[in-house]
């Protein structure tokens, strides 16, 4: 089958699930992964003939696309920061809002000589890379309370040449909290979806992505907010600040939790103007 038969199939079973736009998008990542031809080759090797090894790979791919599993999951691979990032079921899928927290905190962070960073729930560990690929002098540490999550942050610190301390902690249990250290900077994208808004997610989320990284009780739909902003009472250095991510329903909320805390807080809308971010710094 030439290249270009491929990829006209392809996106024709594909719209049983995903409208075009997407499924052409999905397409163009399988493809690329599956053959190593991105989607300007479909014009120059329209003719090519595939591999038997490829079109396996495609076929496979797309009966579980079929299924709703997430086209990263896949293939194994996600695009955050201008780095591919390895991931798959054991952590969440980067997002490109958390790009944008990524951003605020490197900002920040360019005015320390040689910063001290704490990432809380690294997963994929796309945070903490993406921050010391931008900023080699820094020196950072990420924890997270899922072993398969830590293995996968520390493949990508490795793939990527970012080294990060990663490292098994829960930041729920205080009486862990005086194994750490002081930091300029706190970076957090934690558990915050209450549990009855799964009814109304998509399945590719809800069926495949890990609950235990998505999220919180419906009684406390606060619960890291509240134990992140008691912790950086005690380990954010003076002039620290403190950049969490949020759910959009819930930013006020977040902002409220952290000035209860005494720290001065500032709601940020993502690009598409989603209250998303919550930046902290102390009363002086």
């Amino acid at each position: 089958m030439t290249l270009k038969t491929a990829h006209t199939n392809f996106i024709s079973a594909l719209q049983s699930v995903y409208d075009k736009d997407e499924a052409i998008v999905i397409r163009n990542l399988v493809f690329e992964w599956a053959t190593g031809t991105g989607r300007h080759d479909i014009t120059l090797a329209a003719d090519k003939e595939l591999t038997s090894a490829e079109s396996e790979k495609i076929s496979a791919a797309l009966e579980r696309l079929l299924k709703n599993e997430p086209v990263q999951y896949v293939t194994g691979e996600a695009w955050f920061y201008g780095a591919k990032f390895k991931v798959d079921a054991s952590v969440l899928i980067p997002r490109p809002e958390t790009e944008e927290l990524v951003q605020e905190a490197i900002g920040f962070l360019t005015t320390r000589s040689s910063p001290e960073v704490l990432d809380i729930g690294t997963g994929s560990g796309c945070i903490p890379v993406s921050v010391k690929k931008k900023l080699p002098a820094a020196n950072i540490t990420a924890i997270d309370i899922s072993e398969d999550a830590l293995n996968i942050a520390r493949e990508n610190s490795r793939l990527i040449n970012s080294p990060v301390n990663f490292l098994l902690a829960d930041i729920l249990k205080e009486d862990s909290w005086n194994n750490f250290g002081w930091y300029d900077a706190i970076i957090s994208n934690p558990p915050y979806i209450p549990s009855n808004e799964s009814k109304r997610m998509h399945t590719n989320v809800t069926a495949y992505e890990p609950h235990l990284a998505l999220f919180v009780p419906d009684d406390d739909p606060l619960l890291f907010y509240k134990k992140i902003a008691a912790f950086a009472n005690y380990h954010l250095k003076g002039n620290g600040k403190i950049f969490l991510e949020t759910h959009e329903a819930y930013a006020k909320e977040v902002a409220a939790v952290l000035e209860d805390n005494n720290f001065t807080a500032q709601i940020k809308k993502d690009i598409p103007g989603k209250e998303r971010m919550v930046i902290a710094s102390r009363y002086h």
